[in-house]
């Protein structure tokens, strides 16, 4: 995270005395996020749980399956389903913050739950 602002200073000092607006401060924060991301994956490091058992009848089972689906999804997906889900941000407020067009931010949540729903739904019934 310090490497954002590492680089939020140096564009400042590049600029000048001009104050940097949130939307670049934010931008080059999530882009730090998803450089560590990368590495973190390259090095195969261990990774402490996302998400805390949903329910108290939650098995730890069900919570490693929903993470591990939930971290095979493309890092946008991941993010606007963790900025729609867990901060409860609408379409907009997401598509502001990750300076994307409202619809692409639908999009994006939309593929994440239709593969959410095809790796954790029921199984199939067979005859």
């Amino acid at each position: 995270m310090q490497e954002a602002f590492v680089q939020l200073a140096r564009a400042r000092s590049q600029k000048g005395a001009e104050p940097v607006a949130f939307g670049y401060l934010a931008t080059t924060v999530r882009n730090t996020c998803y450089s560590m991301l990368r590495r973190r994956r390259r090095r195969a490091e261990v990774v402490e749980p996302l998400l805390e058992r949903a329910s108290p009848e939650a098995t730890e089972e069900e919570r490693v399956m929903v993470e591990e689906a939930l971290n095979a999804l493309p890092v946008e997906q991941r993010e606007v389903v963790y900025l729609k889900m867990f901060e409860g941000l609408t379409f907009r407020e997401i598509s502001d913050r990750c300076g994307i067009s409202i619809n692409t931010a639908g999009s994006r949540y939309r593929y994440a739950t239709e593969t959410l729903r095809r790796v954790l739904g029921p199984g199939k019934e067979t005859c």
